[in-house]
């Protein structure tokens, strides 16, 4: 059983760069999860922030 957690709408950081790869390095979102963030549903996008919360991000000057 998971806890809820409060949680912005978008993990984007407005620190948008995928120079080197396909993951952005603000939001750890790969280049299609940005793009289809905003047609994904609840548990989908929870997915993607669990994945990158563990990984760090994202990543907000602090």
């Amino acid at each position: 059983m998971s806890e809820t957690k409060e949680r912005p709408d978008t993990p984007c950081v407005a620190v948008c760069s995928t120079t080197f790869d396909e993951v952005c390095r603000g939001c750890g979102r790969t280049v299609a999860e940005v793009a289809e963030w905003v047609f994904m549903d609840a548990a989908q996008k929870e997915v993607i922030w669990q994945r990158i919360t563990a990984q760090g991000y994202p990543r907000r000057n602090s």
